[in-house]
């Protein structure tokens, strides 16, 4: 398990929702190494290649509510090859994720910017401090 606040994560992920007229729902993180979540890419996905995160979306019209599968191994070689501290990269996971729940894309023209853009301004609203 990384070394995560859970009861600062469930206030954040509240107030991200909130900023997209959503209420959360009941949401499974579930932390793994490079070799599940390519099992998990492979099995349900049909996608051959590592990942960061995998979200699987059980959300309603106003409740996000979902999976979150995160590989642990994928965070730390993204941290160290974009530079930044392994929380903060582990953090801008969990809050893509959170905004695929609500309704956010990233892989259509144009898409990844706005995705971008969204998780820069759901960082910017953490009451904890990222590094």
């Amino acid at each position: 398990m990384p070394d995560i606040d859970p009861s600062a994560i469930r206030s954040w992920v509240r107030t991200v929702a909130a900023s997209y007229d959503r209420r959360v729902g009941e949401i499974a993180y579930v932390f793994v190494d490079d070799e599940e979540i390519l099992r998990v890419n492979r099995q349900y996905l049909q996608h051959d290649y590592y990942t960061d995160i995998i979200t699987f979306d059980d959300s309603t019209p106003h409740v996000i509510a979902g999976d979150l599968i995160i590989s642990l191994d994928t965070v730390r070689s993204n941290a160290e090859a974009l530079g930044v501290p392994y929380a903060r990269e582990l953090h801008r996971v969990i809050i893509h994720g959170i905004l695929h729940l609500c309704g956010i894309n990233d892989k259509g023209p144009g898409e990844r910017e706005l995705m971008e853009a969204a998780e820069d301004r759901a960082l910017s609203m953490a009451s904890f401090h990222l590094p």
